[in-house]
């Protein structure tokens, strides 16, 4: 699990396919000292899982499902890509819970400066998306700004935008979304509303 709050950006230094997925290596700027062999660290979002580690190099491996439904298959050699690892229990939750499995890719379609901030505009199925609502993005948590029939809006302040591989993004690039856990659930129980026992009154009981 994580929070959506970016703790670094890694540079992928290799790419090997292999067997219908892909090998990546990606060197880190952070200490990597505590970080292990078989740990989950989010990369744009998608949880991985380390393979192997040398120094500063970290190597992944993603499978064809995760290949499918991210933007790795655009990555190359010399991209940036954001890093978090997985949240502790102990630590202030200053983002959202991000799950790290990815829902689909989504086009960027415009980026348009408003006073401090930059809004980007990305094309999307928004049946899952609320204005002000959470949403993460290669794996950033941000807050929707507004909601259209078929894309979003999220505005970036200085700080995200320069912190984030959001810096890189150009028009019609792909990035990955995940969309709210909550609102997920929520969705299916309403689409199952005849067979399943959950309620508006159940949600608002259990903090929904």
């Amino acid at each position: 699990m994580f929070t959506g709050l970016i703790e670094d950006l890694g540079k992928v230094t290799e790419i090997i396919d292999k067997n219908g997925g892909k090998l990546f290596a990606i060197e880190l700027n952070l200490d990597c000292s505590e970080i292990k062999i078989g740990d989950s660290i989010s990369i744009n979002g998608a949880c991985q899982t380390v393979i192997k580690k040398k120094n500063k190099i970290l190597t992944f491996e993603a499978m064809a499902e995760t290949l499918n439904r991210t933007n790795f298959n655009y990555l190359k050699i010399g991209d940036i890509v954001n890093i978090e690892r997985a949240m502790q229990i102990n630590s202030r939750l200053d983002g959202h819970l991000v799950s790290g499995h990815i829902d689909c890719i989504s086009k960027l379609n415009s980026i348009k400066n408003e006073g401090i901030a930059k809004i980007f505009n990305f094309e999307s199925d928004t049946s899952l998306v609320i204005e002000k609502g959470s949403i993460s993005i290669n794996g950033i948590s941000l807050t929707v700004s507004k909601v259209y029939d078929n894309s979003f809006e999220v505005s970036i302040l200085p700080y995200t935008f320069l912190n984030t591989n959001l810096k890189h993004l150009k028009q019609n690039d792909f990035v990955n979304i995940e969309y709210d856990m909550v609102a997920k659930y929520i969705k299916k129980f309403t689409e199952n509303k005849k067979e399943s026992k959950i309620t508006k009154e159940f949600l608002l009981e259990n903090g929904f």
